[in-house]
């Protein structure tokens, strides 16, 4: 399944994406609205279990100009 650019998410913090014990994956339990747009992501590793928390800040609205840019 795809996401339509619509519904995606600019973020200007990188997510963390492998776990900093054992470099495997990490997969997303729950995303949390916060304060000031930014969002709080629990992802568990696919390995260890390990369990890591994200604050992703999103990225400031641009007026949209019709351009997709990737």
């Amino acid at each position: 399944m795809t996401i339509s650019t619509a519904e995606q998410t600019l973020q200007a913090t990188p997510v963390l994406s492998n776990c900093p014990d054992c470099s495997a994956p990490l997969s997303v339990l729950r995303i949390i609205l916060g304060r000031a747009g930014a969002e709080y992501w629990t992802m568990r590793c696919t390995r260890c279990g390990g369990i890591h928390l994200n604050i992703v800040k999103a990225a400031s609205a641009r007026k949209d100009t019709g351009d997709l840019l990737f």
